[in-house]
């Protein structure tokens, strides 16, 4: 696993300028020729579930074609989840990671389904030491499945269980050391919950295994009803670069993500949300380096 791991962060640092963190876009159709005309992007992610296995799109097959590396992201494995986990989904994963040459797979840590009935949102899963054994027993069967490095994020939430044993970095620690995982970091996420509950983001990011990092997320967002929501159909807020500037002052992560999967107009200007993501990262850079 760290072998595989060491080659994602060298192919990720060889792409960019030397020293340099990797940026990427999450692929939508809607930015195809934009994404295509960008050459600033060193690598993609896709979300397998919006991929037609039989009928990759061609702007897309082209990237891949032309050495752009893309990850592969799930959402609806159920990690979490106390139902056997479904292996044909799983299968799908693997098949799509192959097809794109994917050096990395992703999911969440969270579950989607219960009583076979589909909830259509990431729920957190209770951190206590039963739901960390089921857990880390499906991530050790999709590892074993799909044959590649497997990230898992964390997610935002509404609610906290109300019976955990572990905060949100011990559990992580616990589950990637137990798995031999990596880790994907959602700035926003972790952006988005501390808003909600209260957490304080600088321990909580000091506290992450952050030498399992393979690469960082970043969306927008926006508050209603006093709850902050991470949409991806908004604007990077300033409390979620302030997070990311953070987090490259303690470690230099291999890559960063921009997420936008709504609201994709004539508005949304993809080269100056990824300029803002990079002052970000350079000045978070300065602050490690002294400088």
């Amino acid at each position: 696993m760290w072998r595989m791991r060491r080659l994602w962060v060298r192919r990720m640092r060889v792409i960019a300028e030397r020293g340099r963190t990797a940026i990427g876009a999450g692929w939508r159709p809607e930015l195809a020729l934009v994404i295509d005309q960008n050459p600033a992007l060193d690598f993609l992610e896709v979300t397998a579930e919006n991929i037609d296995l039989a009928a990759v799109p061609a702007a897309l097959q082209l990237l891949r074609d032309r050495g752009l590396p893309i990850t592969v992201h799930g959402l609806s494995l159920s990690l979490g989840g106390t139902e056997p986990i479904n292996r044909g989904r799983i299968e799908r994963l693997r098949r799509l990671a192959e097809k794109l040459g994917a050096p990395l797979v992703s999911e969440h840590v969270a579950f989607v389904r219960a009583e076979g009935v589909e909830v259509g949102h990431l729920l957190p899963v209770p951190r206590t030491e039963v739901a960390m054994d089921l857990l880390a027993e499906n991530v050790g069967t999709v590892k074993r499945i799909i044959g590649r490095p497997l990230a898992l994020e964390n997610i935002a939430t509404f609610i906290e269980w109300g019976d955990g044993e572990l905060d949100e970095p011990a559990f992580f620690c616990e589950l990637l050391e137990r798995t031999d995982s990596l880790l994907l970091l959602d700035v926003s996420n972790l952006y988005a919950n501390c808003r909600n509950h209260g957490w304080d983001a600088n321990a909580y990011l000091r506290r992450m295994p952050l030498h399992r990092l393979a690469y960082v997320h970043i969306g927008g967002g926006v508050e209603r009803h006093g709850l902050y929501h991470d949409t991806h159909a908004h604007s990077l807020p300033e409390g979620a670069l302030n997070l990311l500037e953070e987090l490259c002052a303690i470690v230099r992560p291999p890559a960063v993500m921009l997420e936008r999967d709504d609201e994709i107009d004539q508005r949304f200007d993809l080269a100056l949300e990824l300029a803002r993501m990079r002052g970000a990262i350079e000045r978070g850079e300065h602050r490690r380096n002294g400088s």
